[in-house]
């Protein structure tokens, strides 16, 4: 008699962080794609925030993730997808190191609008040599920048894959982590380091 558990393809999880400055769509990517209802940690922005946290003039986020977004996606094959989005705050950057273990890749979420937000994630993933690839959230199909403008801005090397991607939309934030996965294991195949 055969187990039904032997008749179920075996799963591979596959850890994924999703990082980039505060309000860049993080929290919108990571539940875009969850089969899961995902956890976020997201609290109130109040006016104890001006000085700290640069606060949206318009007034359109009223809510700031202050320790982490989680998701699940499973993929053909038995391939399951972590999802860790990270706070974007530059206080909360200390937890990024725990969120970042034992992460095959990472997604960099950017909006051009202030682009200078996205530079430490960059930055942190160059120095971990953690494969990552620059994501320019579209907010509504707007291009404001091609990505070759966005790659030479953010001086990043000619190998990181880029895409555009509208957060809010499945299949768009699907593409990208398939792009990701496949950019992962081709460096794991070249030998060179996955955190």
């Amino acid at each position: 008699m055969v187990s039904e558990a032997s008749d179920k393809p075996k799963q591979t999880p596959v850890k994924i962080v999703v990082a980039g400055g505060f309000g860049v769509g993080k929290t919108t990517f990571v539940g875009a794609i969850s089969e899961i209802e995902p956890l976020r940690s997201e609290a109130l922005i109040t006016q104890a925030s001006a000085g700290v946290d640069e606060l949206f003039k318009n007034g359109s986020k009223t809510t700031t993730t202050v320790a982490m977004d989680f998701g699940r996606i499973s993929l053909k094959d038995g391939l399951v997808l972590y999802l860790f989005g990270t706070p974007g705050q530059d206080r909360f950057h200390f937890m990024w190191h725990e969120l970042a273990k034992g992460a095959i890749g990472a997604i960099v979420l950017v909006d051009t609008r202030r682009l200078d937000a996205c530079f430490a994630a960059v930055d942190f993933f160059e120095q971990r040599d953690t494969p990552f690839m620059v994501v320019v959230n579209t907010f509504d199909g707007r291009l404001n920048h091609s990505l070759d403008e966005v790659r030479e801005a953010l001086n990043v090397s000619p190998e990181v894959p880029m895409a555009y991607c509208d957060a809010r939309v499945r299949v768009d934030v699907q593409n990208t982590l398939y792009q990701l996965v496949e950019y992962a294991l081709l460096r794991a195949l070249q030998g060179m380091p996955v955190s």
